[in-house]
């Protein structure tokens, strides 16, 4: 896993465990958007060669998409509008246009925020079971696969280019941690 150039804000989790409806919310569109996002990645012709990895991101995306609208329908949490989330829109907004230059940044952006991922479902997994077992066993059971999305992307990254991904990398991580100390309140998990 990456060495994050800045922790987890200490005000991340408590806002997390006192909205899990929000968060349960935030998570299904973070799932969706991860899921669109793979197939989008199908259109560079950097990643012909890896659709099949691509497709199998997606599906597996689209599947706890699923696993996370059942949750919302047991606990009779309506699906709703997404708080936009600034962490993201940064990262993605630092993307170069044109290719490999471009493949490459929005591959990094993608494994960060699979990394990331895996982390706050680890803190979650850890959090929950004295307080809701059932999420504490639903985060624990996401984790392998966000760290395979992330080491995926980031092997693609470098498949294109190893020398530029790292030098992007580089250039992300301090963007990362920028945006990471940035406060914006909402219940959101990025």
């Amino acid at each position: 896993m990456l060495l994050w150039r800045e922790k987890i804000p200490e005000d991340w989790l408590p806002r997390m465990l006192g909205n899990l409806p929000a968060v349960l919310v935030d998570h299904a569109h973070l799932e969706r958007k991860a899921a669109t996002t793979a197939i989008n990645l199908e259109k560079y012709r950097d990643l012909f060669p890896h659709v099949e990895e691509l497709n199998t991101i997606a599906i597996e995306e689209l599947q706890h998409f699923q696993l996370v609208l059942a949750l919302l329908k047991r606990r009779s949490i309506p699906f709703g509008q997404p708080f936009p989330s600034p962490w993201i829109s940064g990262l993605m907004r630092s993307t170069r246009n044109g290719t490999p230059q471009q493949v490459i940044d929005h591959l990094i952006c993608c494994a960060f925020i699979e990394g990331r991922s895996c982390e706050k479902f680890q803190i979650l997994a850890a959090a929950l079971p004295s307080i809701d077992p059932e999420l504490a066993e639903f985060y624990a059971s996401l984790v392998e696969s966000e760290g395979n999305h992330y080491a995926t992307y980031l092997i693609m990254a470098r498949h294109i280019d190893e020398a530029e991904t790292e030098r992007r990398m580089d250039y992300y991580l301090d963007i990362e941690a920028k945006l990471i100390r940035e406060p914006h309140g909402h219940p959101i998990l990025h």
